[in-house]
């Protein structure tokens, strides 16, 4: 299913034979990056166990793929918590190509993953975007361009790569949000 366009890429669903390209590009960012909190990068069979499980409940997995076939980026929601009453409720997470940035494609990808997962029925997604204290990732613009609002920061809750790393919080309503009460409770 092909959800948005560019002239240079696709966004569309995720196939578990993307999941070694996922792993490559999520490596990078776990090794030189802070946007992750993971210190060793899981191999090809742990994304690909990782994109069932969230599929299999329901979550949106998202690639941007180059007219060749080549992964660019991902993107994918999954539930806040684990507990009942997280079930309206995800959290985003957007990885993509180091060499392949400031194209458009953490904008497509966001921008689509809003949609399904407003559509799988979430009604507020949340970001948690990490960063080195005294740093504005490119992550917070996009959030705040795509209509997420600041909630919050936890300083220097982690600690990576030799420093401290604050966790900014990002949250935006989804469909009707919290306008009204959905169908079932949890």
């Amino acid at each position: 299913m092909s959800l948005a366009m560019s002239a240079v890429f696709t966004v569309c669903d995720a196939v578990l034979s993307d999941a070694p390209a996922i792993a490559e590009i999520y490596a990078h960012h776990v090794l030189h990056g802070v946007a992750t909190f993971e210190i060793e990068p899981p191999g090809a069979e742990e994304m690909a166990a990782r994109m069932v499980r969230l599929r299999d409940a329901g979550s949106p997995w998202l690639v941007a793929r180059e007219e060749g076939g080549d992964v660019l980026g991902y993107a994918y929601a999954g539930q806040l918590g684990p507990r009942a009453a997280y079930r309206f409720a995800c959290e985003d997470s957007i990885y993509l190509r180091h060499d392949r940035l400031g194209l458009g494609i953490g904008k497509a990808l966001l921008s689509a993953l809003i949609d399904v997962a407003g559509a799988s029925g979430f009604r507020q997604m949340v970001a948690l975007i990490a960063a080195a204290p005294g740093t504005r990732p490119a992550s917070l613009a996009l959030h705040a361009r795509a209509g997420f609002s600041p909630c919050g920061t936890l300083e220097a809750v982690g600690r990576k790569h030799g420093r401290w790393i604050d966790v900014h919080y990002m949250q935006r309503p989804l469909g009707e949000g919290s306008r009204t009460a959905p169908r079932q409770e949890p």
